[in-house]
């Protein structure tokens, strides 16, 4: 499968450099996989594409304030951008990893504010780095929202609230989970009311995921892995969904990672995952949390088994989480292994209708429910 099959046109001046003025104003394509049917529509639409029994999984992660200024010992300036948490964290809670711009090597010293820093090791482009504060405590207060590269600005204050969701809980992300940046307190009211379950999960989203494929091959791409950690009460409302039949939704491409990750433990009984009987162990009723590193690639050919309904941003040519779409695309039901290029098809012939229609891509753009 070549990357070069999943390339589109893609006019720079549809990319949302801004959050729309109004959390959950932005517009919503929905794109039916089976009949390839499109509709036009507004964000805050969502509850009424959603049935009652339906499980709506969301990504709590929070996005840490990743991008750090720093001098070096001889005066120079280095910028570094902090990588998301992994599950554990490093054996010794001052040391933490960082792409960086500005030459750097082993030994450096660093300042970042009042504290120093110094440069452990280099590999593959990533600084490690020690010193006697936790950079990520520092960040804090002395780092910057990391926005996109390819915004081409700066961030401002507002970007502190708007590049974060409205239930971001748990710190360790260096980018958003986009897909759920409109949701507001009235959109889920409006779908809990209608008998919809509403669950959170946390992936902590690293700047690999969003990445361009830079092989020839899509099958030779090797994925960024991150960390993921689903709750006993969240597992138990996927299991228990998929067993009557009931839909789950996932809002973004980081939650669907993360379930199609751990769908060995949300699919097979339960039983089997709970040692024997002992003191303050869970009932066998219940599920235990579960969590690991997200290293799932999904492309085209993948075969679906949690999640039924996808809620994403548009997303830019020769990336991960465009041929992540583009899979869901493809594993309708109604498509046989040798009809799934009627997804692709579909897909972009919705994506050429959002650029016709002047719809905003990328991180602060609009949405696709795809069902």
């Amino acid at each position: 499968m070549r990357i070069s099959d999943f390339d589109f046109h893609f006019p720079p001046e549809r990319i949302a450099l801004y959050p729309p003025k109004e959390r959950g104003g932005s517009r919503l394509l929905v794109l039916n996989r089976q009949s390839g049917q499109i509709e036009h529509r507004r964000y805050t639409d969502l509850p009424g594409y959603l049935r009652p029994g339906d499980v709506l999984v969301l990504n709590d992660t929070r996005v840490i304030k990743a991008r750090l200024r720093a001098r070096k010992s001889t005066g120079g300036e280095i910028e570094l951008l902090l990588l998301e948490k992994h599950g554990g964290g490093p054996a010794d809670p001052h040391m933490a990893q960082a792409i960086f711009r500005g030459h750097l090597q082993p030994g450096d010293i660093l300042t970042i504010h009042d504290s120093h820093f110094t440069i452990h090791e280099i590999r593959d482009g990533i600084a490690t780095i020690g010193g006697d504060v936790d950079l990520y405590d520092l960040a804090r207060t002395e780092g910057e929202v990391p926005l996109p590269p390819y915004l081409h600005r700066a961030a401002e204050p507002s970007d502190a609230e708007r590049y974060q969701t409205i239930f971001a809980r748990d710190p360790g992300s260096v980018a958003a989970p986009t897909a759920s940046l409109n949701l507001t307190e009235e959109i889920l009211a409006r779908i809990r009311a209608q008998g919809v379950q509403v669950v959170y999960l946390t992936l902590h989203v690293g700047l690999g995921t969003f990445q361009p494929v830079k092989e020839a091959e899509v099958e030779k791409h090797r994925i960024h892995s991150e960390f993921y950690s689903i709750p006993a009460e969240t597992a138990q409302a996927i299991r228990d969904a998929k067993k009557d039949g009931r839909r789950v939704i996932a809002v973004g491409t980081t939650v669907t990672r993360a379930l199609e990750s751990a769908k060995s433990s949300l699919i097979n009984d339960h039983s089997a995952r709970i040692a024997a009987p002992q003191p303050l162990l869970p009932t066998p009723n219940s599920l235990l949390p579960i969590s690991g590193e997200a290293d799932i690639f999904i492309y085209p050919g993948y075969k679906f088994q949690i999640v039924d309904v996808l809620v994403t941003n548009f997303h830019a040519p020769r990336t991960t989480v465009l041929l992540l779409t583009t899979a869901f695309c493809c594993a309708s039901p109604k498509h046989s292994d040798a009809e799934t290029g009627m997804g692709w098809e579909n897909l972009k012939r919705a994506y050429q209708e959002a650029l016709t229609r002047d719809y905003q891509f990328l991180s602060y753009g609009d949405s696709m429910l795809i069902e």
